[in-house]
């Protein structure tokens, strides 16, 4: 039992019943899978063998990063092109409005185009110097998401994905403006939000929730990350705006040294999560893998999403 979600159930549960284990649930579930482009061979190497791994199950796309400033714009789409040609899943590359201007963002979505690339995931984007900087747009560049989604969608007939906070974006005055920028997004030709990452489930409920009610009509996906590290992750909570509560401190507490517990638990708490999400409706997942396949794949088992 985890000290916010409770039990995950009983594995002996008559199948149907409500207490039923997820594994013994029909697949009826989305999935999609985050990855970050290599930057050595030997991170290249680990990649390709995450995507053999996640592939035979089938998600709806893969999608893969772009660094802070644009630092990865070649590979991000020697990436997106690799992924799309030996797997023939749908790949989604990601776009941000920082370093360039409209002209040259424009070029790169239209060679995206010109590959076969038909998915972009379009971001603001983190300052050259890092997320927790301060962000000022670009001369002659896009201002800001919104203003990407809609010229990318000038460019061409895009499936567009867009970021959402739970917890709102750190830069956001308050939860009402935060929403505004989204409803913005969607507004300008979104097609999907794609959340934070989160721990609390009830956090992506009251955004979900708060999101209908602001007319915002998208699918909103929960971003799920695995942690199995938690010093790193309680970093990067930190610059993104993401709490990471102290029950899930507690759960680290002490395995500082023993990286095999720590992946156990970082399955089981994440998997909780999606079962909880899942009784509450949710039926699309997006993973943040960290080029890793283990943890997804694992969590993806317990909630019946398989190879075929």
């Amino acid at each position: 039992m985890s000290p916010d979600t409770g039990p995950i159930g009983n594995p002996l549960s008559s199948p149907g019943s409500a207490t039923e284990f997820p594994a013994r649930a029909p697949q009826r579930l989305a999935v999609s899978f985050e990855f970050s482009p290599p930057r050595t061979d030997a991170a290249e190497q680990t990649l390709w063998e995450t995507v053999k791994r996640l592939t035979p199950l089938h998600p709806s796309f893969f999608s893969v990063t772009y660094g802070a400033g644009g630092s990865t714009r070649q590979r991000t789409h020697d990436t997106v092109a690799r992924l799309k040609s030996e797997t023939g899943i749908d790949a989604a590359a990601h776009l941000t409005c920082v370093a360039a201007t409209q002209g040259e963002i424009d070029d790169i979505a239209r060679a995206y185009w010109d590959a076969g690339i038909r998915h972009i995931v379009a971001l603001r984007g983190d300052p050259p110097g890092g997320m927790g900087g301060q962000y000022t747009p670009h001369p002659g560049g896009y201002a800001n998401a919104a203003a990407l989604v809609a010229g990318l969608k000038k460019i061409g007939n895009f499936q567009i994905s867009v970021a959402g906070y739970p917890e709102k974006h750190p830069a956001s005055a308050d939860e009402k403006a935060d929403l505004e920028n989204l409803k913005a997004k969607v507004d300008a030709g979104a097609d999907r939000c794609i959340t934070q990452f989160f721990f609390e489930a009830e956090d992506f409920l009251r955004f979900r929730d708060r999101a209908a009610a602001m007319g915002i009509n998208v699918p909103i996906v929960p971003g799920i990350m695995p942690v199995s590290n938690f010093q790193s992750v309680n970093r990067i909570a930190g610059l993104c705006g993401s709490k990471v509560p102290p029950w899930f401190c507690n759960m680290f507490d002490g395995l500082d040294d023993d990286l095999e517990t720590r992946r156990m638990i970082a399955a089981t708490v994440a998997g909780d999560l999606c079962r909880r999400l899942r009784d509450e409706g949710v039926e699309q997942f997006h993973f943040y893998t960290l080029n890793r396949a283990d943890l997804t794949f694992a969590i993806c088992h317990l909630l019946g999403v398989r190879p075929k």
